[in-house]
């Protein structure tokens, strides 16, 4: 799996404006569902590769543009990473 970090935010306004922020920055991250084994309000979810998770969460950081949760693959599913 080349995209094993995740991105789940509270609207599907902050994924959006979130996915420009990350492309903006030359990340590589794409728009998904949100895995079924997660919830969200909105559905969709930001993925990305967790050797940019630094990148990512500074990109964003930077942007004041919050995510909700950050949860990484652990070859069997994804565990939560940030709380």
């Amino acid at each position: 799996m080349d995209r094993d970090g995740i991105l789940i935010f509270h609207s599907i306004h902050r994924v959006m404006r979130a996915e420009k922020v990350l492309k903006g920055a030359g990340l590589d991250v794409r728009l998904m569902p949100v895995p079924r084994q997660l919830s969200s309000d909105c559905g969709l979810s930001i993925a990305f590769r967790m050797a940019d998770r630094e990148a990512v969460e500074q990109a964003l950081a930077d942007a004041g543009c919050p995510y909700e949760e950050l949860h990484g693959w652990d070859g069997t599913g994804y565990r939560r990473l940030d709380g």
